[in-house]
């Protein structure tokens, strides 16, 4: 079973910078790509980056130019930078991993909260 445990969240200002970091035990090779998706009160749970196996990557609309995704050589860790926060960016975030088979592996989320 693949657990993926998430770190980096936490408070801060407008326009400021977090580093998110997802660090994933017992990865089979058949995960064919990581990513994050965040949660707002009473909103659906949405991508904002994905990273493939073969390193492509795509982005939500609304965090293009803003936030990277990347990860460690070992392919173990994702990592999302995310600057120029706003306060919409606020959300509990979830990391994913989509097997080949298009399952879905889930981290327990980890809170960003951008005050105005």
């Amino acid at each position: 079973q693949v657990q993926l445990v998430e770190s980096g969240g936490g408070l801060v200002q407008a326009g400021g910078s977090l580093r998110l970091s997802c660090a994933a035990s017992r990865l089979r090779f058949n995960i064919r790509a990581m990513g994050w998706y965040r949660q707002a009160p009473g909103k659906q749970r949405e991508l904002v980056a994905a990273i493939t196996s073969g390193g492509d990557t795509n982005y939500a609309d609304s965090v293009k130019g803003r936030f990277t995704i990347s990860r460690d050589n070992a392919k173990t860790t994702v990592y999302l930078q995310m600057n120029s926060l706003k306060p919409e960016d606020t959300a509990v975030y979830y990391c994913n991993a989509k097997s080949v088979s298009g399952y879905d592996y889930w981290g327990q989320g980890t809170q960003v909260t951008v005050s105005s």
